[in-house]
């Protein structure tokens, strides 16, 4: 997961329309070295105020890689007859990390980033649904 950073002025106002779309008054974001505070007001809108250090916290190390969308995993392609998967192993952003089947059709699921595929966090042909973890990757050494 990447930090959040909130210098970015995109950011902070798409924080603000969130909490204002939810009805939320407000909200405080404390980090060491820093504070991030937005209050929501119907009549002025969202204040927002930053103190100390804006910006984001150091990325951790590990990244998810989430299904884009319900259907069966498979680690690989459904007719490999080597199906035999040896973790961890290097991979590259564009490799291909498994497959979401629905039905026919076999969506490929990028790395999304070069690293350490290190673990699996579902069994091949389980019913994942959008947003469930599948994968980790950690940063190469």
């Amino acid at each position: 997961m990447r930090a959040i950073d909130f210098s970015d002025p995109s950011t902070l106002a798409a924080l603000a329309d969130a909490l204002t779309a939810a009805g939320v008054d407000g909200v405080e974001i404390s980090r060491p070295g820093g504070k991030l505070r937005i209050v929501v007001s119907k009549a002025g809108g969202a204040q927002i105020s930053l103190t100390g250090n804006a910006q984001p916290a150091p990325a951790t190390t590990v990244a998810v890689v989430k299904a884009p969308m319900a259907g069966h995993f498979y680690p690989s392609h459904p007719s490999d007859s080597n199906q035999t998967e040896r973790l961890p192993r290097s991979v590259s952003s564009q490799d291909v990390i498994g497959f979401i089947r629905i039905g026919s059709v076999l969506l490929p699921i990028p790395a999304g980033r070069a690293g350490l595929l290190a673990r699996r966090s579902v069994e091949p042909e389980t019913l994942v649904g959008f947003g469930d973890p599948l994968s980790e990757i950690e940063p190469l050494p």
